[in-house]
């Protein structure tokens, strides 16, 4: 049986990615009203051991891939930039096959997306991204799941994507076609999502628009979506927030979407750069219900990774 990697969500296919978010759904509502440290009906990862690799420091990654394991049934181990790098003093590969004989699932937060590949090129046990430079899978999985059990019909919905056209960018374009989502993308020229994700959502009949303004790809959206306009490792700050000023979510733009419009942050947020306050705490941000499910969402992967 091949070995279930979680990198891409253009790498997998409808089927995968729909029983993932229903996993995800029956999970969460199982376990309502529960401790947060009981573990799930059935510990169906008993005796499974989860390595954390980290290059990036972490809040939500770290956090919820450590207790929804523990959830699950099974442990983690975690490694940083501090105990090893991947690439320096041993190859990649090396790495991989050793951990491999270690553990039963790997998760990694690397700075380089050829980095991970490599790594799940030579791992015999299941790699998941848990965020590179090109994308991040497993927020989309939980920015979904979090529309979905909060009443949008994916299929035919409208995103709007403002801002740069970042890694989070880069997965919401794979999934638009995977999930029948209209995604508009609003950027400045020079923050323009990847050409080959655009050419590749658009091969698979995938419906993404390209705007050089905010206001066209949040008119009559059902969600908007924006990100921290300076990202780790970005050493162009200035620069950024003077040309990303214009794509800031405010109650105007806000106002130019459908009534009752969602808004998703995939967090860490800055209050008064790419969002204001009114926006991110008023009543149709679900930024803490989605931060929550990335939990949730998570659980699901590795399940799925591991045909559990």
């Amino acid at each position: 049986m091949a070995i279930r990697h979680f990198l891409d969500i253009w790498q997998l296919e409808a089927s995968e990615l729909r029983e993932i978010l229903n996993l995800a759904h029956s999970m969460k509502a199982a376990r309502k009203g529960w401790p947060k440290g009981r573990v799930d009906e059935g510990a169906p990862l008993d005796g499974h051991i989860l390595a954390m690799i980290f290059e990036k420091s972490s809040t939500r990654t770290r956090t919820s891939f450590d207790v929804g394991i523990r959830q699950l049934g099974g442990t983690s181990i975690v490694v940083n930039s501090a105990d090893m790098q991947l690439g320096r003093g041993e190859s990649i590969g090396d790495t991989a096959r050793v951990l491999s004989r270690y553990v039963d699932m790997v998760m990694i937060r690397a700075n380089d997306h050829g980095d991970v590949e490599d790594f799940a090129d030579a791992a015999s046990v299941p790699v998941i991204n848990g965020l590179t430079n090109r994308s991040h899978p497993c927020q989309i999985m939980a920015d979904l799941l979090t529309l979905e059990e909060n009443g949008l019909d994916l299929k035919g919905a409208r995103l709007a994507w403002v801002g740069d056209g970042n890694n989070v960018c880069s997965s919401f374009i794979h999934a638009a076609p995977k999930f029948g989502f209209t995604l508009a993308v609003g950027t400045p020229d020079r923050y323009v999502p990847d050409d080959d994700d655009i050419e590749l959502a658009r091969e698979m009949q995938g419906r993404v628009e390209l705007y050089s303004n905010a206001e066209d790809a949040v008119a009559g959206a059902d969600v908007v979506i924006a990100d921290t306009f300076v990202s780790m490792g970005d050493t162009d700050a200035d620069e950024r927030l003077e040309e990303l000023e214009p794509f800031a979510v405010t109650e105007e733009l806000m106002d130019l979407a459908q009534p009752g419009a969602k808004f998703l942050h995939c967090l860490p947020a800055h209050r008064g750069e790419e969002v204001d306050s009114e926006v991110i705490d008023g009543p149709n941000s679900l930024v803490f219900e989605e931060a929550e499910n990335r939990l949730h969402a998570q659980k699901a992967i590795m399940r799925w990774c591991l045909d559990k």
